[in-house]
């Protein structure tokens, strides 16, 4: 977890429609060689809106209005030969759905072979021993080659996409919902694995979720992301152990827990988050928030931080300076 910055996003704005309503506001993140960045918040919170804009793959009408992504030192935004350049081999991409990403007229040794052969390797014969030894990395048996995505599981599909954004050996690894729809023991074993590729192979992985709990079992550092903008971010004993914005403490309440004494009934943040086109002022946070002040609807709260550890609240603010 030590080294430069390998992408760095820096006060990126993304914004929909006329009149523009921003999706993602003014979010910025590094993410350095090794580590395991987890970015985290409900649906709706612009983490694929993120992820999307990082690799370009932001559909029309959205566009980045302010702000900048940059890996290894260069600029993605506005530049489509650095951007084409990074892609795969410099920045890997699993999408949400397995389903859609993959061919269902085409066997899995079809897909790993094209993204081989498209990344360098020669001839096909090589493409498909790479192939063989991608899925043994992933935990599959090269059998699985000749199947067809709708023959395999869901945990093994993600597995095939994993192995799909490993093909060209990429620097960071942008996994987006990577757990989403599987089992708890399907979802464990997908993190297990996302851990083994950054610790083996020393690529940095971005997990995007909706579930903290997942986060908090990998992840070396945690954005939590609120209504398109950042809330929390620092270290993951930090923010998950002392977290200090309300939302963050809210999220990390609703978690379920084994322990018998817990209550019965999960805790829940009250409410929904805010559409872009109807963000409050102030605090985007304040309608559902237990200790929101009059201050909170007039003023947006400032960022303030600690040791490495940032957070975006008028109230944490003040139990600083008390």
């Amino acid at each position: 977890m030590t080294g430069d910055v390998l992408l760095a996003v820096r006060d990126l704005t993304v914004a929909f429609g006329a009149p523009e309503h921003a999706a993602v506001t003014g979010v910025s993140l590094d993410v350095r060689p090794g580590e395991i960045v987890g970015v985290v918040g409900e649906s709706g919170s612009g983490k694929t809106v993120l992820c999307r804009t990082v690799l370009g793959l932001l559909p029309a009408p959205g566009r980045a209005v302010r702000g900048d992504v940059r890996f290894r030192g260069r600029s993605l935004l506005g530049d489509p030969r650095a951007l084409a350049a990074a892609r795969g081999s410099g920045i890997g991409y699993v999408p949400q759905n397995s389903v859609a990403a993959l061919n269902p007229v085409r066997p899995v040794r079809a897909h790993l072979v094209e993204t081989l052969r498209a990344h360098g390797t020669r001839t096909r014969r090589a493409a498909a021993a790479e192939a063989a030894a991608l899925l043994e990395t992933v935990g599959l048996d090269p059998a699985v080659g000749a199947a067809y995505p709708h023959e395999l599981s869901g945990g093994m599909r993600q597995r095939v996409l994993i192995a799909l954004a490993l093909a060209p050996r990429p620097a960071v690894l942008l996994a987006d919902e990577p757990t989403s729809a599987l089992d708890v023991v399907a979802q464990l074993r997908i993190l297990d694995l996302l851990a083994a590729v950054s610790r083996e192979r020393g690529t940095a992985v971005v997990v995007v979720s909706h579930d903290i709990g997942a986060i908090r079992h990998l992840c070396h550092r945690v954005v939590v992301l609120y209504a398109g903008g950042v809330v929390e971010a620092g270290p993951a004993p930090a923010v998950l152990g002392e977290p200090a914005h309300p939302y963050t403490r809210g999220l990390l309440a609703a978690l379920p827990r084994a322990d018998p004494g817990s209550p019965g009934r999960l805790a829940a943040i009250p409410g929904t988050a805010p559409a872009p086109s109807h963000r409050p002022t102030g605090c985007a946070f304040r309608d559902r928030c237990p200790v929101a002040t009059p201050r909170c609807a007039t003023e947006p709260p400032a960022r303030q931080a600690g040791p490495g550890h940032v957070f975006s609240c008028h109230l944490v603010t003040q139990e600083v300076a008390g």
